[in-house]
């Protein structure tokens, strides 16, 4: 236990740093779920209000983090690390998607010249 006053002080101040720390991670977890299952959806059944919250999400989640670097509870590469996975989901599902796409167009054309 502490001794003195400075000491005491350190605990609480430490004490409420480590909530808040533990609030912001927890808010970027929770963000970053719900953005990965906007994508997930979008590539189910893709369409254009899914395309919109796909962006919403993302830009609350990459939102999150950069509140999260300023206040220091993640470390600036951490926070870039995070953004870039991020990024590279919806570019890897956009990539499934235009696929998806120009697959089913090719076949629309090889039935159309058969």
């Amino acid at each position: 236990m502490a001794n003195t006053k400075s000491a005491i002080k350190r605990i609480q101040v430490a004490e409420r740093n480590r909530l808040r720390n533990k609030a912001y991670k927890s808010a970027v977890k929770t963000l970053t779920k719900r953005y990965q299952e906007a994508i997930t959806t979008h590539e189910a059944a893709p369409s254009a209000e899914s395309s919109q919250l796909v962006q919403e999400r993302l830009s609350a989640a990459v939102s999150k983090i950069d509140k999260a670097v300023k206040r220091g509870v993640l470390h600036r590469n951490a926070g870039a690390r995070r953004k870039s996975r991020l990024s590279r989901l919806l570019k890897a599902a956009e990539q499934s998607d235009s696929n998806s796409t120009a697959a089913v167009t090719e076949s629309a054309s090889e039935a159309v010249s058969a």
